[in-house]
């Protein structure tokens, strides 16, 4: 789709003229005022550039270009201004952030090659974002895998972390929503760097030695310290990093951050990833509640009652009893089916709990898995609705 413009002047002269001189060369909008402006933007945009006058009634320049950087951030803002004090070209840069000013009168052969290099900015603006963002898909995908890969039965805690996520930041107005989906998804990714040892015995509940239980409560940094150093990810990297913190400001890490201070990501998740220990545990609804309750200080109180509004009974599950069951063959999964059963080895070593959902490197996995010993029965799965990529799109 070609990339359209908006012009907002509250001079429908001026508006008229620029429909005549510029309508064969740029394909446009226009807007009698501020308030239009906005309105258009909602109803027909996005727009590649907006240009706004300083001076007009109601809603001047620098406040309806504010306006257009909150809710269409990626448009590059140009103002026209007759008025081209000192004070009025700072309001516009801290304010609205604009590209470039220009002087009315402004010709159309000022106009005309202003208008481009505006719309060379937009396009180059969104390629940087498109690579960026299939870079940080990119860098998401292999991290989970990893993870499936070392821990898989941590993997598909963190499917299911993410699921109720979903669903728990959506229900409390929280955002941004793709930051805490990848939050809860790579929540166990510092699992990846502990010893097989301790991953498997932490995973067979068996009693750990108190090196290994430091090595586990490490995990939360671990994480952090992988994610933090990839773009966009530093939010991600900040909730996981506090995510076993309690809201009295107890807890892992050791320092002052406490109550609101601390990442909504990491207070949403404590919740999701306590309740889902109880919930293996057998302890659902109310009692679960209840339990979560009397742990004072532990959870933001809030944030807790609101959980157990939006799950009331359980959280969510990508098992569903809507869905058909097929005893299928390795050569038959396909990723993004969900495992019915645990899956384990004919000597009883466990490679996949009930509940994960199969990604390409799970499967590869459980063919090598096969090649070396058979596997225990069939493997049993379903093919749930799927659910949304959790990395921003460009826009």
């Amino acid at each position: 789709m070609k990339p359209k413009i908006l012009f907002v002047d509250d001079d429908a002269n001026l508006l008229n003229s620029l429909r005549r001189t510029l309508r064969t060369h740029f394909e446009f909008d226009t807007a009698l005022g501020g308030v239009e402006g906005l309105k258009l933007i909602a109803a027909q945009g996005p727009y590649a550039v907006v240009v706004a006058d300083m001076t007009m009634p109601g809603m001047d320049g620098v406040t309806f270009l504010e306006h257009v950087r909150r809710e269409s951030p990626h448009a590059v803002r140009l103002m026209l201004t007759g008025n081209a004090d000192q004070q009025t070209a700072v309001d516009a840069v801290n304010r609205g952030c604009i590209f470039r000013f220009l002087t009315k009168p402004c010709p159309p052969e000022t106009l005309q090659p202003a208008l481009e290099v505006a719309l060379q900015q937009h396009a180059l603006e969104r390629n940087e974002r498109e690579l960026l963002e299939g870079t940080l898909a990119g860098c998401v995908k292999v991290l989970s895998e990893v993870l499936g890969l070392t821990a898989p039965e941590q993997l598909g805690r963190g499917q299911r972390l993410r699921d109720s996520m979903h669903g728990f930041a959506r229900h409390v107005g929280a955002g941004p929503a793709w930051e805490l989906d990848l939050a809860a998804l790579l929540a166990p990714i510092g699992f990846a760097a502990l010893p097989l040892t301790v991953i498997r015995r932490s995973s067979l509940a068996t009693d750990l030695s108190q090196a290994e239980v430091e090595l586990i409560r490490q995990v939360p940094r671990i994480g952090h310290d992988l994610l933090v150093g990839i773009p966009r990810l530093e939010g991600v990297a900040r909730a996981i990093l506090y995510q076993q913190k309690h809201f009295d400001g107890t807890g892992f890490p050791y320092d002052a951050v406490a109550g609101p201070a601390l990442p909504i990501g990491a207070r949403l998740l404590k919740i999701l990833t306590d309740r889902l220990e109880l919930e293996l545990d057998g302890v659902v609804k109310q009692r679960a509640l209840a339990t979560m309750q009397d742990r004072t200080g532990v959870y933001d109180p809030d944030l807790l009652k609101q959980c157990f509004g939006c799950f009331t009974d359980f959280l969510a599950n990508a098992l569903s009893a809507e869905c058909q069951v097929y005893a299928l063959t390795l050569d038959e999964l396909q990723p993004g089916q969900v495992v019915v059963s645990e899956i384990t080895m004919a000597n009883g070593l466990p490679l996949l709990t009930a509940g994960s959902r199969l990604t390409p490197m799970l499967i590869e996995r459980l063919r090598n898995h096969a090649k070396l010993a058979p596997l225990k029965g069939h493997i049993m799965v379903q093919t749930p609705p799927a659910i949304p990529d959790p990395t921003p799109r460009a826009v």
